[in-house]
């Protein structure tokens, strides 16, 4: 019984061991074609927009996205404005050009 344990215990750290070497050289530069477009993050972009219009609207920004309309990127505003005499809020929603 012992001798089984130490032979599977044995399997079990070569096995792992050579997990660990497949993983390593498995691990390659990967090669980018030229004509990829580079990723431009403007979710950032889209949240100063949007909390610039919800201050001119008098309102709070509820949601800022980047969307693509007629082929130009757009930002999607949504904003909460204030109710009247205690109403609900108003969703308003404002696309702005993303420039």
């Amino acid at each position: 019984m012992k001798t089984l344990l130490s032979h599977f215990r044995t399997a079990t750290l070569a096995l792992s061991a050579a997990g660990l070497f497949a993983l390593q050289a498995t691990a390659m530069p990967v090669v980018v074609p030229e004509q990829v477009q580079p990723v431009v993050l403007a979710a950032s972009d889209c949240y100063a927009i949007g909390q610039q219009v919800a201050e001119q609207n008098g309102g709070t920004l509820a949601k800022a996205s980047q969307s693509t309309r007629g082929g130009q990127p757009v930002c999607v505003i949504i904003i909460l404005v204030p109710g009247k005499d205690g109403q609900r809020p108003r969703r308003s929603e404002i696309v702005v050009p993303l420039n």
